[in-house]
């Protein structure tokens, strides 16, 4: 598939930034444009792979914002995307849209910028282009308080309105506890990348070799076509030296459909989609909700086998009670590990985003009320207890 990115926000431009990179760094083939919005020029200057033409600064003009940021306010964050919805049309006028397939917009939803903009530059996409839109979309942490949480929760709404489908990722599923905030997240980053890309790239014409299985973008486009929420899985396992040693010339040929295919293989195969779908999501759900899903195995051809798959996709449909599972390859003549990404799209059990909204209307109650209370106290602060002093 080959898809325009958009990175709103803090979050969202950093994703995008670690996207490019992977993709580079496999030598996949993935991204047709990449773009980064955002309210705060400080964070787009941490940018490394997005070039300076390809990052929009909005908000210069509003009076509360002025390229310092919208402050986690995602009323202002929708009201500035909407105010320079024009500034951020005309970046998108040069996306190569003939070879485009589809477009991701990425936000962090518990900020401001993200959780604002994301949504309100996702519906211009969609009223502008026939192409279909799909979002990503950070949860925060728990921990990260009540007003990410708080945000995050409204902005989940519009945002999947705004999309044709919206993967979630969690970031309380991946918090590790000796995490530093920044190494935290640079690590997450990474490694929803690394799913994204693998998920999103195979099956594109990059110098790669070409399976009669492999996976292409109108089968990714009819899993997603189911609109809601999606989550992805993924596992991978290093390759023997003996395989890493034998690999290139001799890896094209392999015996992967025929009669001879090696059984061991097979299993090696089949497990390890298992091993994806029974661990970490990237935001977790109940596999039995998935109203469709997806498999891609990438690694080396003398690794892949077909007979493997097959029994990964009845596995896969016993396990969502759905026929909609499509599987299939991504040779990698120099690939070093074998690795295995699931789409599961259109969870309905998703108990993250269950805790997420109970969170946000607890928090909701507590500013409130604490916002009555604060007037009040400053009233009582400013007025003599007699109440004989007029203001001037």
């Amino acid at each position: 598939m080959q898809i325009t990115v958009i990175g709103v926000g803090n979050a969202g431009g950093k994703i995008a930034d670690r996207l490019v990179e992977f993709e580079s760094e496999t030598g996949r083939s993935l991204t047709t444009s990449v773009l980064a919005v955002n309210s705060a020029s400080v964070d787009l200057a941490r940018l490394e792979r997005i070039p300076k033409d390809r990052q929009v600064l909005i908000g210069q003009t509003h009076e509360k914002v002025k390229g310092r940021g919208v402050g986690a306010d995602p009323e202002l964050g929708s009201a500035v995307a909407r105010r320079d919805r024009t500034e951020i049309e005309r970046a998108l006028d040069d996306v190569p849209i003939h070879t485009t397939d589809a477009f991701l917009v990425v936000a962090g939803l518990g900020g401001g910028t993200g959780s604002g903009g994301a949504a309100v530059i996702a519906e211009s996409i969609g009223d502008t282009y026939d192409e279909p839109v799909y979002g990503l979309g950070v949860l925060p942490g728990s921990a990260e308080g009540g007003r990410p949480s708080l945000n995050a929760a409204r902005a989940l709404q519009s945002f999947a309105d705004a999309t044709d489908n919206l993967l979630l990722f969690d970031n309380d599923a991946w918090h590790a506890p000796n995490d530093s905030v920044e190494a935290g997240y640079e690590r997450t980053n990474w490694e929803l990348a690394r799913r994204i890309v693998t998920l999103l790239a195979a099956g594109e014409l990059d110098g790669s070799q070409v399976s009669e299985a492999a996976m292409d973008s109108s089968d990714i486009r009819r899993t997603m076509a189911t609109g809601g929420l999606s989550t992805i899985a993924y596992a991978e396992t290093e390759l023997e030296p003996e395989t890493r040693k034998d690999q290139g010339l001799l890896g094209r040929f392999s015996t992967n459909g025929h009669d001879g295919e090696d059984t061991d293989l097979a299993m090696k195969v089949h497990g390890l989609v298992r091993q994806a779908v029974q661990s970490r999501l990237t935001c977790p759900a109940e596999v039995s909700s998935a109203e469709r899903a997806l498999i891609v195995v990438s690694g080396p051809p003398r690794e892949l086998s077909q007979k493997g798959l097959r029994h990964a996709r009845q596995w896969i449909e016993q396990e969502a009670g759905s026929v909609e599972v499509l599987a299939g390859d991504d040779p990698r003549e120099d690939a070093d590990a074998l690795s295995a990404v699931v789409l599961l799209s259109n969870v309905t059990d998703v108990p993250r985003v269950d805790a997420l909204q109970d969170q946000a209307v607890s928090a909701k109650g507590d500013i409130e009320q604490q916002a009555s209370s604060r007037e009040d106290k400053i009233e009582e602060l400013l007025t003599d207890d007699a109440n004989e002093l007029d203001p001037i």
